[in-house]
């Protein structure tokens, strides 16, 4: 091959790969929500470092799962649940998107309540923010095409990445000699698997699965009709290469929250998270007066990427396995959402805070159905074709899936 047929395939990578980007990076980013975000901070509080091992081994896992997602997506050009329909069933495609659509009416009150906590902290009143967050959510999933939604969402995403990265500047890295800068403390007792099974619930929940699936084969669609093909194998490794960068990413942003909080006095309790007078008043004195403010900014792009994602990936689930026309799928989205709005408008903070954590480990169960029929239909080659799981790579599948459930078991237990 000469010189100019290499820089030729360079460039059609290139251009392929960014033509791609976009449903696996934004998935992983709405996995850093104002949940996942509290239980991260909260971690820190309780136990420093202690669990910065847990989070970079669940590299793998969110990895692994959410490849799976994404290979089905390239490999049928459809959502996981009009591909579960389509070939197992309405019953069994309802009885997949069941879990996701109860956790995901709770998950909407967090993400509404976190991006309310951080317009409060510059001043504006819950009561007033929040309907309009509603409003302009419910805009942009039904007035706009995922593609039209996906470039200001990746925007967002960095910017909660570099609110993060402030976060844990102004609050400092603890020094090494201090007994909360161990970053693989391991407590057998039971708030430590507690917060070891929050952390796991936080890493993948059942929109994830949904939002990755149909995003990919929606992006695909879209490129063909725009006359950019990409074969299959090369959709397969750019996903795959997006995804491991979205897995490390949104991992280390978990790890940056557990630093950001580490040690800080009374905000192991989850209540301190629920206002901002209460988080001014734990993070002021040891990362100084902007941190509340930065950390507000987090939790609102935290809160809203998740909202567009979680009603994106929730609507497609639901309204695919049900066979909805497109046109009905506002039903799903205002239905989803709109209890939860009330709830945050009416319901103390700081007790839908408090069960926040109990929450995500709950998620977990919701996972067993869908986690068990994307094996299914990975391992399905009259679906999948040339892209069916590999024998080796069900295995490593199967294990993770295991892990996940079998953790959340240890901590009910404990």
């Amino acid at each position: 091959m000469d010189v100019d047929d290499l820089h030729k395939r360079r460039r059609l990578l290139n251009r392929d790969t960014i033509a791609l980007f976009g449903p696996a990076w934004l998935v992983m980013m709405a996995d850093m929500d104002a949940s996942s975000y509290i239980g991260a901070a909260q971690t820190g509080a309780t136990l420093g470092y202690g669990l910065i091992w847990l989070m970079l081994i669940l590299i793998i896992p969110l990895y692994v799962i959410q490849e799976l997602a994404g290979r089905i997506g390239i490999a049928t050009k459809g959502g996981l649940g009009d591909i579960v329909r389509k070939n197992y069933g309405k019953r069994i495609a309802s009885i997949v998107a069941l879990p996701m659509a109860l956790t995901d009416t709770v998950t909407y009150g967090i993400e509404y309540l976190g991006i309310g906590i951080g317009l409060e902290i510059m001043g504006l009143s819950i009561y007033y923010t929040i309907p309009v967050i509603y409003v302009i959510h419910i805009l942009i999933v039904t007035r706009k095409k995922y593609s039209e939604a996906e470039k200001p969402l990746i925007i967002i995403s960095l910017l909660l990445i570099i609110a993060l990265l402030l976060s844990l500047a102004l609050r400092g890295i603890i020094p090494v000699s201090s007994p909360l800068a161990n970053p693989i403390l391991i407590k057998p007792t039971a708030g430590y698997f507690f917060l070891l099974a929050a952390n796991v619930g936080a890493v993948i929940m059942p929109f994830m699965i949904f939002f990755q699936a149909s995003a990919t084969g929606l992006k695909l669609g879209d490129l063909d009709g725009g006359h950019i093909r990409i074969t299959r194998r090369r959709s397969l490794r750019i996903m795959r290469k997006e995804t491991l960068a979205g897995a490390i990413v949104t991992e280390l942003l978990m790890v940056i929250a557990e630093m950001a909080f580490a040690g800080i006095p009374h905000a192991s309790h989850s209540s301190f998270f629920a206002t901002p007078q209460q988080l001014g008043k734990v993070l002021i004195p040891v990362a100084g007066d902007f941190s509340p403010i930065i950390l507000g900014i987090g939790l609102i792009a935290a809160g809203f990427i998740a909202l567009i994602t979680i009603s994106l990936g929730s609507a497609w689930g639901i309204a695919e396995s049900l066979n909805m026309k497109k046109k009905s799928y506002w039903i799903v989205y205002i239905l989803e959402s709109l209890p939860a709005v009330i709830a945050v408008l009416i319901i103390n903070p700081s007790s839908m805070i408090a069960i926040v954590l109990y929450l995500l480990i709950f998620f977990v169960f919701a996972l067993i159905a869908p986690l068990a029929m994307m094996w299914i239909i990975g391992r399905n080659k009259n679906i999948m074709g040339d892209l069916v799981l590999s024998r080796k790579n069900e295995v490593v599948y199967l294990f993770m899936f295991g892990l996940i459930i079998a953790t959340a078991c240890i901590a009910v237990a404990t």
